[in-house]
């Protein structure tokens, strides 16, 4: 858990995709996160997280639904959708934590 810390504590939004690889939904935001990335360049981090080797992590952040996306800054959440999302809305979101 102390690594999540150095993770998230940060100047700069990181936007985590909890996810598997059997699910779709989840799969499906691979690409979508590509372009996130791509968009934001070094002004944020995206950093996808597969819940089944992060077990402990999922569960301590009540992760239910797939995929789950949050935006931490700074070591505080301050945005949490369950779903797909577009990569426009996803740059839109991480754009009001600059």
């Amino acid at each position: 858990m102390s690594k999540f810390g150095e993770l998230i504590d940060v100047e700069i939004p990181v936007l985590l995709e909890f996810y598997t690889e059997w699910n779709d939904q989840s799969t499906s935001m691979h690409p979508v996160l590509r372009d996130v990335a791509a968009a934001l360049g070094d002004k944020a981090k995206v950093i996808k997280i597969d819940v089944e080797k992060n077990e402990e992590l999922a569960e301590a952040l009540r992760v239910k639904t797939l995929p789950t996306l949050i935006v931490y800054k700074d070591g505080e959440m301050k945005w949490r959708q369950s779903g797909e999302q577009d990569a426009n809305t996803l740059i839109s979101i991480m754009q009001k934590y600059f």
